[in-house]
């Protein structure tokens, strides 16, 4: 039976169920926030735990997401992250006090931080080069609808039903995703996947951790506190003393040898300012259309269903493009539109037709599908089997650190700008300028990424010879597939 479904299938199918959860989980939470601390007595300042405990536990588990695979199977990791997942969405669901909501949160991120570069690992391992840019377009549904649904499903739970919902939601996707998983995931492993490198470990995932940290709480509680400043800084060192370790040991936790291929090397270039200004435009957007031009939470989530059925087009016709064009030219194309797109809105006012509204973020999805389908095939096309582990976890590594960038870059503008501005008859109205200053600031990083665009290699990213063994295959390191 287990036979009838292809493992490219079975992969997609499990990937696709698991990815979406995981992406919804970032934003369906937040909008839950509120009833959360009106539940339990606890004022909003006092639920930050709730978020980064889940941030935190995510990029320590990130960094060793390769390792873990190379060593016990891509396909028992990988179900065993769907279990943690679904598990802990449950006792989240359960939890009585915030204090087990908070230890909940952390097994989730667990299993979150392992579950995308594991994933990852399973897809580039199961498709031949040839074929990955197809299954790239699976993977875009996830990617563009699952932020879009996270605050309408929220928001529309804890109203009509309770908070607790928006954690059991992930329950019958992560049980279907684990059945499914157990009768036809297949299973990659390596013959020799090395030791377990604990110094890499604590210095990437606690450098990460503490990075991640201090961005996303930077803007809220000001950037030269100590309980800011320290972290970043001792992130940052961790960081750095993580690449002088990494580069001098042979089996390393996070392969730098990796950006020695100059393909990887561009487009992971290419994809960090591009998290910065996707997840950054993500948490903006809707907070300009709430308290600039007088959204509800319903109708703002609503509004950025154009982008989602952007990146869906996009997802359509870019396999399409990407041999015929070329992945430099649809990232550079691709950025370029972002650009343009996000600089429109520093136009936008209350005044502004909603079909505008839509036209623009169905076009800024459309250019973010073809920048990321590209980006992310381009990414492993001259990388061998045995090193899709540890790139996909160095390529999430950089993604995430890109998105909490974006953000925090972002968040701290608003507030150095101010969001709000008192007239002279002394009545407090939405500030635009501090918003379309946010636009301007993705503008300015979607630009980035169209100049880094300029240094992909449409020659190797599409010259792949799949009998061609890599660089930076190990002898005697082979991934081979047992169902």
């Amino acid at each position: 039976m287990a036979r009838r479904i292809p493992p490219t299938t079975a992969v997609a199918v499990v990937f696709v169920a698991a990815l979406f959860m995981a992406i919804m989980d970032t934003t369906i939470v937040n909008v839950a926030v509120p009833a959360i601390g009106e539940d339990f007595g606890v004022p909003a300042s006092g639920l930050g735990g709730v978020n980064i405990g889940y941030l935190v536990s995510l990029a320590v588990f990130i960094p060793v997401a390769g390792w873990l695979a190379d060593r016990f199977g891509t396909r028992r990791v990988f179900l065993a992250a769907l279990v943690a997942f679904t598990l802990a969405s449950a006792l989240c669901a359960m939890s009585t006090s915030l204090e087990q909501l908070t230890l909940y949160r952390i097994l989730q991120g667990a299993g979150g931080g392992l579950l995308v570069p594991v994933g990852q690992t399973m897809l580039f391992r199961a498709y031949p080069p040839a074929e990955r840019i197809k299954a790239q377009r699976a993977l875009m549904v996830p990617t563009a609808i699952a932020p879009a649904v996270g605050p309408v499903l929220g928001g529309w739970l804890c109203d009509a039903v309770s908070w607790h919902w928006v954690f059991l939601v992930n329950l019958p996707v992560g049980a279907a995703a684990v059945v499914f998983g157990l009768l036809f995931l297949p299973d990659f492993r390596l013959e020799r996947p090395g030791r377990f490198d604990l110094v890499g470990f604590l210095l990437a995932g606690g450098g990460l951790a503490l990075a991640l940290y201090a961005l996303t709480n930077g803007a809220k509680n000001g950037w030269g506190t100590a309980g800011i400043l320290v972290p970043l800084l001792v992130g940052i060192a961790a960081l750095g003393a993580m690449v002088l370790v990494e580069r001098r040991i042979s089996m390393p936790m996070l392969d730098l040898e990796l950006f020695r291929d100059r393909l990887f090397r561009a487009n992971t270039v290419v994809m960090f300012p591009l998290s910065a200004v996707f997840l950054g435009t993500v948490w903006l957007y809707p907070m300009f259309l709430q308290e600039a031009l007088g959204f509800n939470a319903f109708e703002s989530g609503l509004a950025t269903w154009p982008e989602a059925v952007g990146v869906m087009a996009a997802a359509q016709i870019a396999p399409r493009l990407y041999r015929r064009i070329g992945p430099r030219w649809l990232m550079v194309g691709g950025s370029a539109g972002m650009g343009v797109c996000v600089a429109v809105m520093t136009g936008f006012t209350t005044a502004t037709s909603p079909w505008v509204l839509r036209g623009v973020l169905f076009v800024l999805g459309y250019c973010i599908g073809h920048v990321m389908m590209s980006a992310q095939n381009a990414a492993f096309a001259t990388i061998p089997a045995p090193s899709t582990g540890r790139a996909a976890t160095v390529f999430n590594m950089q993604r995430q650190l890109g998105g909490a960038f974006g953000t925090a870059l972002i968040a701290t503008l608003l507030t150095a700008v101010g969001t709000t501005s008192v007239t002279a008859s002394g009545t407090t109205t939405a500030n635009l300028g501090a918003y379309h200053a946010g636009f301007v600031l993705c503008t300015g990083l979607a630009l980035i990424s169209a100049v880094a665009a300029l240094f992909v290699s449409d020659k190797d990213a599409l010259g792949v010879e799949t009998s061609r063994p890599g660089r930076h295959a190990r002898p005697g390191a082979a991934a081979s597939p047992a169902s």
